[in-house]
């Protein structure tokens, strides 16, 4: 099966060199690299066609975000396995032939999920897949984790994060391409969840690993970050959950937000909430998208749900987020 590596960037060149050679070390003759370059304005596409003949370069007038990037690879790809890979990723050794491996031996899936460890800490895990909460809440898989404390086999997992995801073209055929709407962030959990509403499969690759340079382009915390999570997260509940699974979920949901949106107003971050309102200035546009998606289920709703976990207390979450933030600060030392 041909292999394509897509890689969206945008006024990432400090980035490529290094991901680059990484990832041609791990490729079979017939694979390709396909660059998406998102309007950069820091040189990338002249220093790729002088430094890197053999990526073939996809080159926008402007920037369309992660998921309008990753369309426009996706679309001039000719492999039957489409990777795709963060700029600011660097594959470890035998990463690829893992992810690879995981799709021959298991040739139902539709998607294998890799893991992204902290380019500063590759001891501690990024994120090892999706998961997702009853209040509608996605995020990284076993985020802080001690690597050595993954499985050792292939698991099934919800999904697989953008950064480091191999899909098969039959499944995103079935499915469609990424939202092109939501730019940036939680589009791999949009897509994510129309492949389980289809009934496809994502394993993990335990021994898939890439160092990754957290939030590099979008800033952790930054208003844009705010505002496109903010927006993205009611794109994707109001387009993807069943019907019966958001009834049961909505009191979660509308708890979370509600605190989210306190938080916000105290703190004065008014990208936050800027971003829930976008989504509902939406609403006749995603419920139409809705009705789309739906009309094509194949699973029950109670297939769907056993893949949501409980919902964290407000400390809880508020925790887990400063947990964050201070494993990030450790970036600069």
């Amino acid at each position: 099966m041909m292999l394509s590596v897509i890689i969206v960037t945008w006024n990432g060149r400090r980035f490529l060199s290094r991901c680059l050679h990484a990832v041609a070390a791990q490729l079979q003759s017939a694979d390709e690299i396909i660059v998406v370059d998102n309007g950069s304005t820091d040189g990338t596409a002249g220093w790729l066609a002088h430094a890197w003949r053999t990526v073939r370069l996809v080159a926008l007038p402007s920037n369309l975000g992660f998921a309008g990037g990753v369309n426009a690879g996706l679309r001039a790809a000719r492999g039957d396995l489409l990777l795709l890979l963060n700029n600011d990723a660097f594959v470890e050794p035998e990463c690829v032939p893992a992810l690879v491996e995981t799709m021959r031996q298991h040739p139902q899936i539709g998607a294998a999920a890799g893991v992204l460890t902290f380019d500063h800490r590759p001891d501690l895990v990024a994120a090892a897949g999706i998961t997702a909460r009853r209040d509608g809440l996605a995020l990284d898989l076993w985020t802080g984790c001690d690597v050595h404390s993954l499985p050792a086999a292939p698991l099934p997992v919800m999904g697989a994060s953008g950064g480091l995801a191999l899909y098969r073209r039959i499944m995103l055929n079935d499915i469609g391409l990424m939202a092109p709407d939501f730019f940036n962030y939680l589009e791999d959990v949009d897509l994510a969840w129309r492949a389980r509403l289809r009934g496809w499969t994502c394993l993990l690759a335990p021994h898939a690993h890439a160092r990754h340079i957290y939030s590099a382009t979008g800033g952790q915390g930054s208003p844009l970050k705010q505002r496109l999570l903010g927006r993205n997260r009611w794109r994707a509940i109001i387009r993807c959950f069943p019907t019966g699974v958001l009834r049961a979920c909505l009191p979660h949901m509308l708890a979370y937000d509600a605190m989210a949106l306190a938080y916000a107003t105290i703190t004065r971050k008014p990208a936050m909430i800027a971003g829930r309102i976008e989504a509902l200035r939406d609403w006749s546009t995603l419920v139409q998208e809705r009705r789309r998606i739906q009309a094509r289920r194949t699973v029950p709703d109670h297939s769907f749900a056993a893949w949501l976990e409980p919902p964290l207390t407000p400390w809880q979450t508020l925790r887990a987020a400063r947990r964050l933030d201070a494993l990030l600060a450790g970036t600069a030392h």
